[in-house]
C-alpha cells in the first residue's frame, strides 16, 4: 500500500461526498438541473481533480493512455453487440430487453447515440475511473481501488433502479411489481452494477486508458435500448 498523504485522502473523502450528493440531486429533481447535474457535475470534478495535483495520465486521459485505449475500446464493443444480438434473437432471453422507455426505433436511437453516452456514459466514466480511480491508486493497491471503486459505483445505482421492474416487463414477470420485486430490482442491479463496475476498473488498470471501459459501459448500455426497440418488434 502507498502512503496515505493527507491531500490524496482529501481528494478521494471530497469525490465521495460529492458524488453523493450529485446522485440526490440527479434523481430527486426535476426540470433541467436533473438533467444537466451529472454532467457539468463531472467536468467539475475533473477540475477539481487536476488543481488538487491529480494527473491526466492518472485519470487515464493523457494523449497517449487515450491511445492505447482505441483496440480495447474497438474490440469491446464490436464483442458486445454481437453477445447482445444473439440474446435479443432468442425468445427465452429477449424477455429481458423489453423496457417501456424504449419501444420505438427513435426513442431507442436518441437514447444510444445522445441520451447515453452524454449523460450516463462520460460523465460516469470520467468520475468513477477517471477521478475516483485515480485518487484511490494514490491510497490503494490495485485489488483494494477496483474492489473500492465498483463498490461505490454499485451503490451510484440504488436510487436509477428504484423503479427498475415497473417499467422492464421481463423482470417484472420474474421478480414481481410490487415492492418485493423493487427490492429484488434494486439489490440486483447493486449487484450488477458493481460487478460491471470492476470489470471497467479492471479495463482501466489494465489499459491505462479511460478509452476502453468509456466504449464497454456503452456498448453495453446502447445495445440494451436498441435491443430492446427490436425485441419488442419481434415475435414473442
Amino acid at each position: 500500500m502507498n502512503a496515505w498523504p493527507t491531500r490524496s485522502i482529501l481528494l478521494v473523502v471530497g469525490v465521495v461526498a460529492a458524488l453523493i450528493g450529485i446522485n440526490i440531486l440527479a434523481h430527486f429533481t426535476t426540470g433541467p438541473a436533473s438533467v444537466l447535474v451529472i454532467p457539468v457535475a463531472a467536468i467539475v470534478l475533473v477540475a477539481a481533480a487536476r488543481l488538487a495535483g491529480l494527473g491526466w495520465r492518472e485519470m487515464g486521459l493523457s494523449r497517449t493512455e487515450l491511445r492505447a485505449g482505441i483496440p480495447y475500446a474497438v474490440g469491446a464493443v464490436v464483442a458486445v453487440f454481437a453477445i447482445v444480438s444473439v440474446a435479443v434473437a432468442i425468445p427465452a432471453t429477449r424477455q429481458f430487453f423489453l423496457s417501456d422507455r424504449f419501444d420505438s426505433a427513435s426513442a431507442a436511437a436518441v437514447a444510444a447515440l445522445v441520451t447515453i453516452p452524454l449523460q450516463t456514459v462520460l460523465p460516469e466514466e470520467l468520475m468513477f475511473r477517471g477521478v475516483l480511480q485515480g485518487g484511490l491508486g494514490r491510497l490503494f493497491g490495485v485489488r483494494w481501488t477496483l474492489s473500492l471503486g465498483a463498490v461505490a459505483f454499485g451503490l451510484w445505482h440504488v436510487t436509477s433502479s428504484l423503479g427498475l421492474t415497473a417499467g422492464n416487463a421481463g423482470l417484472s414477470g420474474v421478480l414481481g411489481s410490487g415492492s418485493v420485486g423493487q427490492v429484488a430490482g434494486v439489490l440486483g442491479a447493486v449487484a450488477a452494477t458493481t460487478a460491471a463496475g470492476f470489470v471497467f476498473g479492471w479495463l482501466r488498470h489494465r489499459t491505462t486508458s479511460l478509452l476502453a471501459p468509456v466504449a464497454l459501459h456503452w456498448a453495453l448500455n446502447a445495445t440494451g435500448a436498441v435491443g430492446a426497440a427490436v425485441a419488442w418488434h419481434l415475435p414473442s
